[in-house]
């Protein structure tokens, strides 16, 4: 199959404009394809498609999709660049388009932007079919032509590494425990190995490294905790102050003792999305061999209920002495990330990034459009917001205000709760603020990506399930 872009265009009602790949196959078919184009309906308008059959030997099936108005550039108002997620998303039906014809390749326009285009197509194929014994028809994407090589490429990998947290965020967390999660990310890095090394801790080093508020977490659950560490040395330089990723990784949460409904509770197998995008996102800079360096840390576990599990009340020790009351113990990621953040600050870092999928109060405030930011860096805002527009998966700054610390340091029985003292208020920022009690580095942003955790339809180059973000934004914040 063969996949072409046309833009809307320039008067309202005129003529669809071929890319300069669709101006050559129309050549090839001797002007077949225009002809048809204006005799099959009106001009296609963005993200539909017209399909046509047998115009020529070597593609039985071509697709035109409509990539919108040409040069429409950053848009300030939706804050990406509108040309990019045009092409994504036409890309993307178009390639689905030949699965459904069930044709095993297809060849896609770069339509100016080559790496776009190939993000549309492999997040757009993509699908969750590991534990089914019917499968749709495996497509190969190619590009179309030989110009632009290099960004096809570039956007393949950016791809394969949101794809990569989409699976593992997908899979059930029998599939994917604590220890699975760290193996497969190792077996990612296995070919990357003269640039990274993998550290695979387990419980008694972290009961060594005094991280006790993670380890409450873990001991409710039969499955042993893990503290993935990895790092990748891409700088020229060795010992140069490395970027830190850091990412919550519960790989099935079920609230422990304050227990969660159990309506939608088989969600929460995707509790580690945090760690999910940061080790995905680092497998995809190493594959990109990015030039600097990367520290990832992921604490992996369960949040089970049972006769070990923390209990609401209890009072637990994290790792930089801080005393945390556990008043609701499906606030778990706060206490997993307070130990990660305190031993994030070993390593010199230029900026500590954490992930996690932290609070429905997130998806509360912003849905799916875009992940809440909290920063003590105007520098870091700035790289992470520019790096957004350019990948279409958009982040949004929220408050870091003392307003929001006063409310989980007012605690009776330790320095501080796990949760905000108005339990429903600004759930988001209370937890932001709980985080902040744990890091001293200027430059520490914490991304709260809840609301962005699944895909329904919002995103139209992702099919609905989880959704892998914002792991491209971090490869491009990188």
């Amino acid at each position: 199959g063969l996949v072409l872009g046309a833009y809307s265009g320039e008067k309202d009602g005129g003529a669809s404009q071929l890319t300069s790949a669709g101006d050559a196959f129309d050549r090839l078919v001797s002007g077949r394809l225009r002809e048809l184009l204006s005799l099959s309906g009106p001009p296609l308008k963005k993200g539909k498609t017209r399909i046509f059959h047998g115009l020529h030997q070597d593609f039985p099936s071509v697709v035109v999709v409509g990539l919108g108005k040409k040069n429409a550039g950053v848009n300030d108002q939706e804050n990406w660049n509108e040309d990019k997620e045009n092409i994504r998303a036409a890309v993307a039906v178009g390639c689905r388009q030949i699965q459904d014809l069930e044709m095993p390749r297809v060849e896609v326009d770069p339509c100016g932007d080559a790496q776009a285009a190939a993000e549309g197509a492999v997040l757009g194929l993509h699908e969750y079919n590991e534990l089914k014994q019917k499968k749709k028809t495996v497509v190969t994407p190619q590009l179309h032509g030989s110009a632009e090589g290099e960004a096809w490429q570039r956007g393949v990998l950016y791809a394969e590494g949101q794809n990569l947290a989409r699976y593992l965020m997908e899979a059930p967390a029998n599939f994917i425990t604590p220890t699975k999660f760290a193996e497969c990310i190792e077996q990612k890095l296995r070919s990357f190995s003269s640039t990274v090394k993998v550290q695979i801790r387990p419980e008694s080093w972290i009961a060594t490294q005094e991280m006790g508020a993670f380890l409450s977490v873990a001991k409710g659950s039969a499955e042993p905790p893990v503290f993935l560490e990895i790092h990748y040395s891409g700088a020229p330089n060795t010992n140069d102050s490395p970027l830190v990723f850091v990412g919550k990784g519960v790989t099935f949460d079920s609230g422990g003792i304050s227990l969660k409904p159990s309506s939608g509770m088989d969600a929460m197998r995707a509790d580690m999305g945090g760690a999910a995008t940061v080790c995905s996102a680092i497998v995809t800079a190493a594959a990109l061999k990015l030039p600097l360096n990367i520290v990832g840390l992921a604490p992996l576990c369960e949040n089970m209920p049972s006769g070990k599990a923390n209990k609401p009340g209890d009072v637990v020790r994290a790792k930089n002495g801080k005393t945390i009351q556990v008043d609701n113990t499906d606030a778990e990621g706060r206490l997993l990330l307070a130990d990660a953040l305190c031993y994030a600050h070993n390593f010199n870092a230029r900026a500590i990034v954490n992930v996690a999928t932290l609070t429905g109060a997130m998806d509360v405030a912003l849905g799916s459009a875009a992940t809440g930011v909290f920063t003590n860096s105007a520098w870091l805002w700035t790289h992470l917001y520019e790096a957004s527009v350019l990948t279409g998966d958009r982040v949004w700054r929220m408050p870091l205000f003392e307003h929001y610390t006063k409310q989980v340091t007012d605690c009776a029985l330790a320095d501080l709760s796990n949760v905000g003292k108005y339990s429903r208020a600004g759930g988001a920022c209370t937890a932001a603020a709980f985080l902040k009690e744990f890091v001293r580095a200027p430059h520490w942003a914490h991304l709260d990506i809840a609301g962005v955790m699944a895909n329904k339809d919002e995103v139209p180059y992702l099919r609905k399930g989880m959704a892998g973000r914002p792991t491209r934004t971090l490869v491009a914040l990188a």
